[in-house]
């Protein structure tokens, strides 16, 4: 069974900095593509930023130069680092990752969510 598992939540005073990380275990086979997303109270999830298999990254423009994308040389750990907090990023992150088991089926996998309070 493939688990991810998010740390570094918390509470943050606007222009102060947070580092998620998302631990990943399991029957992997491989990964194709990881995920941050996030929800903020009210509103639909909403995709933060990407990074393939090859290491190529994806930052949606509310994040760009803020966020950033990262992972482990033994990708078993992907992170997101945030700088320059804003109240608008206060939300419930998730990791995602779509990816194929050692039976090669594919899948997709959430983890639980970290809460991220950015106070003005």
């Amino acid at each position: 069974q493939v688990q991810l598992v998010e740390s570094g939540g918390g509470l943050v005073q606007a222009g102060g900095s947070l580092r998620l990380s998302c631990a990943v275990s399991g029957n992997i086979f491989s990964i194709n593509l990881m995920g941050w997303y996030r929800q903020a109270p009210g509103k639909q999830r909403e995709l933060v930023a990407t990074m393939t298999a090859g290491g190529n990254t994806y930052h949606t423009d509310s994040v760009k130069g803020r966020f950033t994308i990262s992972r482990n040389n033994a990708r078993t750990m992907v992170n997101l680092q945030m700088n320059s907090l804003k109240p608008s990023d206060t939300a419930v992150y998730y990791c995602n990752a779509d990816y194929y088991s050692d039976s090669y089926n594919r899948a997709e996998v959430w983890g639980q969510g970290t809460l991220v309070t950015v106070s003005s």
